[in-house]
């Protein structure tokens, strides 16, 4: 009798992971921590154990300097698991490797522009010597057909409420939600996120870095709030003035900003 599948030891799937970039402006741990401690305001729970991408491309020239196990403790401690290291310069390649962590060179997989096919151009041949007076006319060249605009990916929808502990994440797209986000429920979007109903969880758009990403939502009272990975949270409660109210959340300067929709930025 022939074995099922799931009588397998062991199976290799495909998986979408989300991990956090913690970029490095400086090598300093005590630095290092008093940020980190700044930013989370003191919540035990903020990233709550997320895999962490350390970026140390701001400090290459300083990368020999980095304590490899402080920092992954350090890290640990704010409940962020480091797994790999972007922007390494190639001395500390192998040091970082012997300390567990994986080198990520942040490759799209996207060919560049430079590499694309050289144009053929149509060779226009000598005239001889005996050909007549009248010269032959250059053959035309034929029009270069425009390039077709890419297509945009499209939004993921979600139409189910979004319960407390669940995560989602639309890659490279938006994210549309028709449901209530509830409390302790992250939603996560490379590009913008809608949420037509309340939104009381955590909310990251811009996830891979898209500034111009925004958050809308037709009652605002999130949690947290994150775009491009600019960070804000709210324990002292959402702004009473905009408190369940349609809203918008995006990124201005370096800045989170927060305005009710159809209004202007708040300075």
């Amino acid at each position: 009798m022939s074995k099922s599948p799931t009588s397998l030891p062991i199976e290799i799937k495909i998986s979408t992971v989300v991990a956090i970039s913690t970029i490095l402006h400086s090598a300093d741990p005590i630095a290092i921590d008093a940020a980190l401690k700044q930013m989370t305001g003191g919540v035990s729970d903020f990233f709550e154990d997320e895999f962490a991408v350390i970026d140390i491309a701001g400090i290459a020239d300083d990368a020999v300097q980095v304590d490899w196990p402080a920092l992954v403790a350090l890290l640990k401690n704010y409940r962020l698991n480091a797994v790999a290291v972007r922007g390494a310069p190639a001395a500390v390649h192998e040091t970082i490797r012997s300390h567990g962590l994986f080198l990520d060179d942040g490759s799209s997989g996207v060919r560049p522009a430079d590499a694309r096919a050289p144009e053929t151009r149509a060779a226009i041949p000598a005239a001889r010597e005996e050909a007549p007076a009248a010269p032959a006319p250059a053959p035309t060249p034929a029009p270069t057909p425009a390039p077709l605009p890419a297509a945009p990916a499209q939004a993921m929808i979600v139409d189910t409420p979004v319960r407390a502990g669940q995560r989602i994440y639309a890659r490279g797209t938006d994210l549309i939600i028709t449901a209530v986000v509830n409390n302790g429920a992250e939603i996560i979007a490379d590009g913008s996120i809608h949420v037509y109903a309340p939104l009381h969880g955590r909310a990251l758009a811009g996830a891979s870095g898209n500034a111009d990403a925004r958050i809308f939502a037709l009652a605002m009272q999130p949690e947290l709030v994150s775009i491009a990975g600019v960070y804000r949270t709210f324990d002292e409660g959402f702004p009473t003035e905009l408190s369940r109210q349609p809203a918008q959340i995006r990124l201005v300067g370096d800045r989170i900003d927060i305005s009710s929709l159809g209004s202007a930025p708040r300075a």
